[in-house]
């Protein structure tokens, strides 16, 4: 029985279309290997690239990737909203359809293994492919950034590697290598240029702080549109759905005295996760779900 994979490499670029392009070209150049989205955000200076195949497949265009970002992106440059620690920062792998937790897990572990040992560079396992409890949420580590890593990867033993050498690459850093169910990203941008509304805001509805289980989430000011933002991951829409969040971040942002402009899906969504209505009410503008829910640019582009 054949095993789909998605997986969701992000890449410390999103401002420079060509880089992303060049680096999206070669992962797609794997036989068998879907590209769903490419979305570059300039203000968190980040890429999020959305592909999809057989799991054969998808271990070979990861790799790729890794190679392709190591090649093209420097840190030592890098400035944007988003934490970050490497060129390829994470590269998670999602089972679709009837393809297990198991087949990402044993994915993600040999991608990282082959990072390390042919690119040279620090992997950490994270979500369902850790080792280590405290490596599950990807922040534990990620939190230092690539300048406060390169001080501990290699000096503290909490942050020793899974696989690869024991110190930063000096310019693509390390990779996060995971398994997890499908991740949402979204966001909710306000109308204020308050940065603290937004800051309380996903505050109050990520987990960590007593919100929404299984969501994360963090405040950020925009400078392309002049607006303050609630960046969200939902990590399980089953348990916590984008309505669910939508509507909390509405009410919270009303009492602030401040109105939603609008709300933005990074990525895809898969079909039981969003339709026409939802989208009309999260004031998703311009939703096709060919273009945004998996199942539908599967078919599509299949």
């Amino acid at each position: 029985m054949s095993e789909l994979l998605e997986f969701v490499p992000n890449f410390s670029e999103g401002k420079d279309q060509a880089v992303v392009d060049a680096v999206v070209s070669q992962m797609t150049a794997v036989a068998g290997v879907t590209c769903l989205s490419a979305e570059l955000d300039g203000s968190h200076n980040r890429a999020v690239v959305t592909l999809a195949g057989e799991k054969a497949a998808v271990a070979e265009a990861a790799f790729v990737g890794a190679k392709a970002a190591m090649e093209r992106i420097d840190l030592r440059g890098h400035v944007g909203e988003h934490k970050r620690m490497g060129a390829m920062d994470v590269c998670p792998f999602v089972p679709l359809g009837g393809a297990t937790m198991a087949a990402a897990v044993s994915t993600a572990r040999a991608v990282g293994e082959r990072i390390g040992a042919e690119l040279g560079l620090p992997v950490f396992l994270y979500a369902e492919a850790c080792t280590r409890e405290d490596r599950r949420k990807l922040g534990n580590i990620r939190n230092k950034q690539f300048e406060g890593l390169q001080e501990l990867v290699g000096s503290d033993e909490d942050y020793a590697p899974d696989f690869g050498p024991a110190r930063m690459h000096e310019s693509a850093g390390a990779v996060g290598v995971g398994a997890r169910k499908f991740l949402i990203a979204y966001n909710v941008n306000l109308q204020t240029e308050d940065v603290q509304v937004a800051k309380d805001i996903a505050k109050a509805v990520r987990e960590k702080d007593g919100g929404f289980k299984k969501v994360q989430g963090m405040g950020f000011f925009l400078d392309d549109k002049k607006l303050a933002q609630v960046s969200m991951n939902l990590l399980d829409f089953e348990t916590t759905s984008i309505r669910t969040v939508f509507d909390k971040v509405k009410e919270l942002a009303a009492a602030h005295g401040v109105a939603v402009a609008e709300s933005e899906l990074i990525g895809l969504a898969p079909a039981a996760a969003i339709d026409a209505a939802l989208a009309e009410h999260i004031q998703l503008p311009n939703f096709d779900p060919a273009q945004s829910v998996v199942e539908a640019k599967l078919a599509q582009d299949g």
